[in-house]
């Protein structure tokens, strides 16, 4: 039979390794359009755009991938001036693909090293070159220490909405077809 204080020292040691293991924090995952605070810094995802280059004639810039633009916002809600962290978007297999540094070409880029004064909103693109996926955009507090995920669903929406095509004539030219019932 063992001691008493021998038992309760190994329970003690016990308790104290498994009080010091940490687990992370949870990273929770929020819906595009929603406001979400990591730290003192809020964003909103507004819309995303697929490019397959940006620019033009000798200007052209073609990506490995496809360019993929997220329209964002980001706030400064601290009381001091703060940077506004690089972000990066997964898809579902675990694939990771940076923000780029460079966004010539890309209408409303808001700048790769951004700094916000207290209460400043950031507003405009970042662009990734990137596979057309389902991802999501891991967003980073100012220090780089806690993030969230904000779900972006894979959308090939057209770039502008549909206009009717106008019906043109020509002199001698049969009138167009109308529907029964219309004239």
């Amino acid at each position: 039979m063992r001691p008493i204080h021998y038992t309760f020292a190994l329970a003690a040691l016990a308790g104290m390794l498994t009080g010091c293991t940490t687990t992370a924090p949870k990273v929770v995952t929020y819906e595009m359009g929603r406001r979400v605070s990591v730290g003192h810094l809020v964003y909103t995802v507004f819309e995303t755009q697929w490019l397959t280059q940006l620019g033009s004639g000798a200007d052209v810039r073609i990506p490995e991938h496809r360019f993929f633009l997220v329209r964002l916002s980001a706030v400064n809600g601290g009381s001091e001036q703060m940077a506004i962290p690089d972000l990066t978007i997964e898809d579902d297999q675990g694939n990771t693909y940076d923000e780029l540094p460079n966004g010539e070409g890309v209408s409303g880029w808001i700048g790769y090293l951004r700094q916000a004064r207290p209460a400043e909103s950031m507003d405009g693109h970042i662009v990734f070159d990137a596979p057309p996926r389902h991802y999501k955009l891991r967003v980073l507090d100012e220090t780089g220490d806690h993030a969230a995920l904000i779900d972006i669903p894979l959308n090939f929406n057209a770039e502008s909405p549909a206009a009717p095509m106008p019906i043109l004539s020509t002199p001698g030219a049969p009138a167009p077809l109308t529907s029964p019932g219309k004239k």
